[in-house]
């Protein structure tokens, strides 16, 4: 084994920062591939577990997570669906084409009441994105009422005719998704305005609120950023915001947008492609929150960061317009340095949603199509590992690890990460081992607090190209970790290419 490097990490328990938002942890389902139809829908006739045509062991493992909110139906797929297809009796609906994803006919069996029964099956909050991009403003708006409002119009009455008496919840409203591209071509500026109009009347029924959320830059973008921030600041008929956020994506890969890589078989120079970029994360999510903080020094408009995740070329003999990759620690290396970034971003990074949720781009679960078996992934785990910050208070961390870096291109680049929250007595320190080959003894200093008692947990497979399969489905997953209190916090050591958290009471 290679000799381990040396690191400090100490944490300020006793200053508390902003709370990180559990919607930091959140999902993404959209109509692609295998994630709705043969991953949370089976269909009421079929021979694997389900309510209501719901998965039941896709479920179950989801509720491990706690996830918090679950954005559907897209994603590009959003700006062709027209929600009224799919209501009422599914023999009854209409089919469509997917032209976006695999030009496959879509039934339309997965519908709103589908999706709000999955969201009340999981215990999580939708995010429903709407329909700008081939929609109208009157479908959006009846879209709304018919999900949130109570009492006595023509939406409500509508969805109980369909069986639904009371209304539902739904805090998460987009207004479109990716205007600049899948969802219309659009200039800033232009969908901006349309913005401002639909969300107008994306109108808050009973006590239901909405956050609606205006489709954000891609990657780099800050110009698409400071439009909307634009159309935030431009003058209105009250002080109402005409939307309480805005999003952004940003896909993470070790090649190039027309040749991403393999999911498995990839090189180190690949890999280390890979974590730089999942590192430049951190600076872009920072100048679109210096643009910003231009027009909206109060922070009072939240970002979102909803579609995210690592992005590799298909499987070999799978239809590549269904997205379906296996996950590997790699993929778990990405989530966690993200995860990092999302807790010292807490002050104005609202929610996040990874894409996507089930077989498809860095998924939490894969399902045989064959066997029905379900496999978790390794980014799975890190979701489960993580969930201790879910609504915490972060506290500063500083990393002192000189020898924790790796040249890429000419490049130092730190190979050490760690964040850590409080709650309820108790602080977590969660820390990422990037390096391919050295192991890391680390000194935890923590000042604030006198441990009672601390425990750990690992995920640090054999390689970082190993995967979860039907035939191997543990061959990366948690394991305790051996700590030593010292007179300042604890020791361990973080296996190369690993992920660990560490719970002080």
């Amino acid at each position: 084994m290679p000799d381990a490097t040396r690191a400090t990490v100490i944490v300020n328990v006793d200053i508390p920062g902003p709370v990180i938002s559990r919607h930091l942890y959140g999902h993404f389902a959209e109509h692609l591939g295998r994630c709705i139809y043969g991953g949370f829908w089976v269909g009421e006739d079929s021979p694997i577990p389900n309510e209501g045509g719901i998965r039941l062991d896709v479920v179950e493992a989801l509720r491990e997570l706690e996830i918090p909110n679950l954005r559907w139906p897209g994603g590009c797929f959003a700006d062709e669906y027209h929600w009224r297809d799919g209501i009422g009796p599914r023999e009854d609906r209409p089919r469509m084409v997917n032209t976006h994803w695999g030009d496959v006919e879509e039934n339309n069996h997965f519908g709103s009441h589908e999706f709000m029964a999955l969201c009340e099956l999981l215990g999580t909050a939708p995010y429903v994105s709407g329909n700008v991009g081939s929609g109208t403003v009157r479908e959006m708006s009846e879209w709304v009422e018919y999900l949130t409002r109570p009492g006595t119009s023509p939406m409500a009455d509508l969805r109980r005719a369909n069986g639904r008496d009371e209304p539902w919840r739904v805090p998460f409203w987009g207004i479109g998704n990716e205007p600049w591209g899948c969802g219309g071509r659009m200039r800033a500026e232009a969908y901006a305005d349309l913005a401002r109009q639909y969300a107008t009347f994306c109108r808050n029924h009973g006590d239901n609120t909405l956050t609606r959320i205006a489709a954000g830059a891609a990657d780099d973008d800050y110009a698409w950023t400071e439009a909307l921030m634009r159309a935030v600041d431009a003058p209105g008929p009250s002080n109402a915001l005409p939307f309480e956020a805005i999003s952004v994506h940003y896909y993470t890969f070790g090649g190039t947008w027309e040749a991403k890589g393999s999911a498995t078989q990839f090189g180190d120079d690949e890999y280390w492609r890979t974590v730089v970029a999942a590192q430049a994360i951190e600076p872009i999510l920072r100048r679109h929150v210096a643009v910003m903080d231009r027009y909206d020094p109060e922070r009072k408009v939240g970002l979102v960061l909803d579609e995210w995740g690592t992005w590799w070329d298909v499987e070999p003999g799978t239809n590549p317009g269904f997205l379906y990759q296996q996950n590997t620690m790699r993929d778990a290396i990405v989530a966690s340095l993200h995860f990092d970034t999302f807790h010292r971003l807490a002050d104005r990074l609202t929610m996040a949603n990874i894409a996507q949720t089930v077989n498809v781009l860095q998924a939490m679960v894969l399902t045989d199509e064959e066997t029905g078996a379900l496999v978790r992934t390794p980014t799975f785990h890190v979701f489960e590992m993580n969930k201790v910050h879910h609504d915490a208070t972060s506290v500063p961390v500083h990393v002192r690890a000189p020898q924790a870096q790796h040249d890429v291109a000419g490049t130092s680049v730190p190979t050490l990460s760690a964040t850590a929250s409080v709650t309820e007595g108790r602080c977590h320190v969660s820390l990422t081992n990037a390096d391919l080959e050295h192991p890391v003894e680390v000194d935890l200093d923590l000042r604030g607090v006198s441990p009672q008692d601390v425990s750990a947990r690992v995920l640090a497979p054999s390689s970082v190209r190993s995967f979860n399969s039907a035939a191997d489905p543990d061959q990366v997953s948690p394991r305790p970790l051996e700590v030593v209190e010292t007179s300042t916090g604890v020791r361990f050591t973080l296996p190369a290419h690993s992920f660990a958290v560490v719970e002080i009471r």
